[in-house]
């Protein structure tokens, strides 16, 4: 049923809990974690565990119907023992989580993942997940960047995006919810990286704008936004020769791999480069 290439590790974290029973942290942020307090150590578990146990964590107390779990684990054919296997597959994810926090397998069933009528419930009470805290922290900064607390908002999206340690469920399989989820992630992380970056063009900091905004692109090589905003950044931070070579590089791989040329936005912004409106005292 293991197989060690695909463990993955059940992460410690150290935290001070008011009840008698640790929340578990949960991350899909990244590479799947869970568990408690601070020792790190490495389970081994079957990549279609491993997709039962994400389907889980990122539908948090949402009722995961078995249906939906079985497409997911076979989306062309489901074998004839699939509910059977399916069973096996809930049975581990409890093991796992009565390993990692200590609970008795019975509390586990009952009060953490629970069977409920035509599929599975985990119970976010139980659960610090790092989705969830991506959301509220960048729902926070917004809020503060749109009173005019811009180093608080700031600083909110900072701690939204150190959450990320990686690719969303990087190592686990896709099936076609799991990999809508990503995808899902993957826009929330570059809408908060967007806002993050605005807010520090709007305050003056373009340097840092700069500094983080040419890492995402050289992930995102075809996205516009992004590089519009890194562009201003350059040409604002005075650096217009750079900002217009950033320009061609993006025009050159739109045109070659898409067959496109830049947005409006992209080729306004070139012509206030141009005429020295970006980049001057």
């Amino acid at each position: 049923m293991t197989e060690p290439g695909f463990a993955f590790h059940v992460a410690r974290e150290v935290h001070e809990v008011q009840s008698a029973q640790p929340r578990v942290k949960g991350t899909v942020l990244g590479a799947l974690h869970v568990g408690v307090d601070g020792a790190v150590e490495t389970v081994a578990v079957a990549p279609k565990i491993r997709m039962v146990l994400a389907m889980l964590l990122v539908h948090a107390d949402q009722v995961v119907p078995v249906q939906v779990l079985v497409r997911e684990l076979w989306p062309e054919q489901p074998p004839a023992t699939a509910l059977r296997t399916l069973q096996t597959y809930i049975l581990n994810c409890r093991k796992l989580l009565a390993r990692v926090s200590g609970r008795p397998a019975a509390s586990i069933s009952q009060e953490v993942l629970a069977t409920r009528s035509g599929g599975y419930i985990l119970k976010g009470a139980h659960f610090q997940l790092d989705w969830l805290d991506f959301q509220r922290l960048t729902r926070l900064g917004s809020k503060c960047l749109a009173e005019g607390d811009t180093a608080e908002g700031i600083r909110l999206l900072d701690a939204a995006l150190e959450l990320w340690r990686g690719d969303a469920l990087a190592d686990v399989p896709l099936g076609p919810v799991l990999d809508s989820k990503r995808r899902l992630f993957e826009e929330c992380r570059l809408d908060a990286i967007a806002m993050r970056a605005e807010a520090h063009i709007e305050a003056g900091l373009h340097q840092r704008a700069v500094t983080q905004l040419a890492a995402v692109t050289r992930e995102h090589e075809l996205h516009e936004g992004l590089h519009h905003q890194y562009v201003r950044a350059l040409a604002l931070g005075g650096r217009r020769a750079e900002a217009l070579g950033v320009l061609r590089g993006l025009r050159v791989r739109l045109v070659n791999e898409v067959g496109i040329e830049p947005g409006a936005p992209l080729q306004d912004l070139q012509l206030a480069i141009l005429n020295s409106e970006y980049g001057t005292t």
